[in-house]
């Protein structure tokens, strides 16, 4: 199973983006936009796997010890540059959620998951070029499929869609569907100052 670890986002976060993507996709009709009900923030991609690494990860991540994350949703931004634009995403911002990312991927890479080789980002990706638009690579300069929602996006007021409190994060399923990647939730693991019952060598944040 394709498997990935991510945070949820307030339903008032998720709700204000909608409002957000329901004006702008006509901006970008080529691109294919991300169902409001599917954003999440990842936090490690761990790929194909076979069902009983879910049953491996769930004690060592269970005995991440930190207590939640203060996280806000603003700004926006384009992979990898804005003139050879393939993802549009929002900007996401918080002190400690650095920690947590670098804390699974020592787990996930003590599993035999290939460690990150570049700096955590975290964002939620809300459109990508969609196969049909012209490639920049071969010199039609801006992506055209984004160049007018930037242009929108310019003339707008910054992007803010609010704060929340992380209590926990999840181990998700990725299932390929017709409409759509879908996600579903296989284990959680809340996020606690506590002491853990593992001992002094669980991760702190």
């Amino acid at each position: 199973m394709r498997l990935f670890l991510a945070l949820d986002i307030d339903e008032a976060i998720r709700e204000r983006i909608g409002v957000f993507l329901n004006g702008v996709r006509g901006f970008a009709p080529e691109a294919r936009w991300v169902k409001p009900e599917s954003l999440h923030v990842t936090l490690k991609f761990i790929g194909e796997k076979p069902d009983d690494f879910v049953r491996r990860l769930k004690e060592p991540l269970g005995a991440i010890r930190g207590a939640p994350l203060e996280i806000a949703s603003r700004g926006y931004g384009f992979f990898p540059t804005p003139r050879s634009a393939r993802v549009f995403w929002l900007g996401i911002e918080g002190a400690e959620l650095g920690k947590l990312a670098a804390a699974v991927d020592d787990i996930t890479s003590g599993l035999g998951v290939a460690k990150e080789d570049h700096a955590f980002s975290p964002h939620l990706t809300l459109a990508r070029r969609g196969s049909g638009a012209p490639n920049p690579q071969k010199g039609d300069g801006p992506t055209r499929a984004f160049q007018k929602l930037q242009e929108k996006l310019s003339a707008m007021p910054a992007l803010d869609f609010g704060s929340m409190t992380a209590r926990e994060f999840y181990l998700y399923r990725s299932q390929l569907a017709p409409g759509g990647s879908r996600y579903t939730k296989l284990e959680h693991f809340p996020l606690s100052a506590g002491k853990s019952a593992a001992g002094n060598d669980s991760p702190n944040l």
